[in-house]
């Protein structure tokens, strides 16, 4: 049975919830020094990140943090949240369940996911910014966190 056909199993506390792994030590510690920074140097430093790790959600999610201006920062945010559903895809996530901001590991993704219904609604892209905010609150209908 392929993964599309396989059942969806639902636990006492609702639909199943998906931690994305930790990223490579190495890009983590080259994110970490590359945001510590100065700020004219941190959009260039988190660059060459993901032109080493380009699978590093978190990376893509902070330079749209940074991004020049709103269609930068889509783009980045876009990237981010595109090899974020990769990286769910690969943990077993089927498209339902949740994807929590209380596991560390997903917050690239989820911060990415913001990021972009924030700059979908800046550039005028309404419809998506809806269906985005909708994918936030489905994913994690606690919410985001202060500190997300």
């Amino acid at each position: 049975m392929s993964d599309d056909q396989r059942p969806i199993h639902l636990t006492p506390q609702g639909p199943p919830s998906t931690e994305l792994p930790p990223p490579d030590p190495a890009a983590h510690h080259a994110l970490e020094q590359a945001l510590a920074g100065s700020a004219e140097a941190r959009r260039e430093a988190i660059s060459a990140v993901v032109a080493i790790w380009p699978r590093y959600v978190d990376a893509w999610a902070r330079l749209g943090d940074l991004g020049r201006d709103d269609i930068e920062r889509y783009a980045a945010y876009r990237v981010g949240y595109h090899r974020g559903l990769d990286a769910l895809r690969a943990s077993g996530w089927r498209g339902s369940g949740y994807v929590r901001w209380t596991y560390p590991n997903n917050r690239g993704f989820l911060r990415a996911l913001r990021g972009l219904g924030q700059m979908a609604q800046r550039i005028g892209e309404n419809d998506e910014a809806e269906r985005i905010g909708l994918f936030i609150q489905q994913l994690d209908p606690s919410g985001i966190p202060s500190d997300g």
